[in-house]
């Protein structure tokens, strides 16, 4: 029984870009994980360590967007291969990161970089 597991809207203050402004005053992120996954044996049994434990996800999240990185491309490149050493049985996951208000010449409410596995 395939399901997905997604964790999404995890939001940090972190530093990533390329201009000075950007590393200084940080800006707001807002990441999302998304996997599918075989789900039978936690639909029957009801027990965490039958399913893919989230909170591993977050943590690897966190851990990565501490860091300061120029592009998102980078920092979504350094989370999915922590995902995928913590957890080599996912051969198919996204993850999205998103800055707020980017430095361009005009408005936008948000960059986004999806790096998919």
């Amino acid at each position: 029984m395939n399901g997905k597991i997604e964790l999404t809207g995890m939001e940090f203050h972190a530093f990533h870009g390329c201009l000075p402004e950007e590393r200084r005053d940080g800006n707001l992120f807002v990441v999302d994980f998304s996997c599918d996954y075989d789900i039978s044996e936690a639909a029957v049994s009801d027990r965490l360590e039958d399913t893919l434990d989230y909170s591993s996800i977050y943590d690897i999240v966190a851990r990565e967007m501490a860091v300061p990185g120029n592009l998102l491309e980078h920092v979504a490149g350094r989370i999915a291969a922590g995902i995928s050493t913590a957890f080599p049985e996912l051969e198919h996951f996204s993850v999205k990161i998103s800055k707020r208000n980017p430095p361009v010449a005009g408005v936008a409410a948000w960059s986004s970089v999806t790096f998919r596995k």
